[in-house]
């Protein structure tokens, strides 16, 4: 029976990856990772250089990303056949395998859909990482939060109403799943007065590190790989300054 161990890979820069992960993955002789068809694969990219030599290599291929609405029938059937298949395969592999996660597995992770089927039927452990928003935000040089302020993560595939009505009432805000997304979000921002406060960053903390005001920012070019931020400023500014 497979032993699974999902290792929170960080931000994207291979240096503020967890010791135990690193560790982990050195010592791996099965790596499984989530990456779109034809493409190499995020998290592969994070270990490159990093795996054992015979090391065997599992790629879950998603069966779909952005070619059908994600909210979609259609979408859900696929994305749940996808995890039903692969945690049959995990189950009935030897062995130790190490999964791959970017940022951390726990937050938004693609393999918290593996966890919940294979709960109670494998032993598994989750290694913690740090997540991509906390890169994001520490690469803008400014804290995010100060005193008492309310910090509100939203995902960029929400409708914009419910954007709107969530930036309202946040002091800090991260908008996650931009890419496509980020007109409306760009509106939503407007919409509550936020638009000159928000910053743009691409690929945090990875050698192509983008920062830029979102209201300067071009909204055809915006990769997956993005997070909008929001800084508080402190409910109690005596205090914040």
């Amino acid at each position: 029976m497979a032993r699974i161990i999902c290792t929170g890979l960080g931000p994207g820069n291979p240096d503020l990856m967890a010791v135990r992960s690193d560790r982990v993955i050195r010592a791996a002789t099965q790596i499984a990772y989530f990456r779109k068809k034809g493409r190499k694969g995020q998290a592969r990219q994070i270990v490159e250089g990093m795996l054992g030599e015979g090391a065997t290599e599992l790629p879950m291929e998603y069966p779909v990303t952005t070619e059908i609405p994600f909210d979609s029938p259609e979408y859900i059937r696929l994305l749940a056949e996808f995890y039903d298949d692969w945690a049959e395969r995990l189950v009935a592999m030897e062995g130790e395998v190490v999964v791959l996660c970017e940022g951390d597995p726990f937050f938004y992770g693609s393999f918290m859909h593996l966890y919940t089927r294979l709960l109670g039927r494998v032993e598994m452990e989750v290694i913690p990482g740090i997540t991509g928003m906390t890169g994001c935000w520490n690469a803008t040089g400014t804290p995010i939060t100060w005193g008492d302020d309310v910090m509100t993560v939203l995902m960029g595939t929400l409708p914009e109403h419910d954007l709107i009505a969530q930036m309202e009432q946040s002091d800090a805000i991260v908008v996650m799943k931009t890419g496509r997304n980020l007109p409306k979000v760009r509106r939503a921002l407007a919409a509550v007065g936020r638009l000159n406060d928000a910053w743009l960053v691409e690929r945090g903390t990875m050698p192509n590190e983008r920062i830029v005001r979102l209201a300067e920012a071009d909204e055809a070019d915006c990769p997956y790989f993005a997070i909008v931020l929001v800084h508080g400023h402190g409910r109690r500014p005596e205090i914040a300054q």
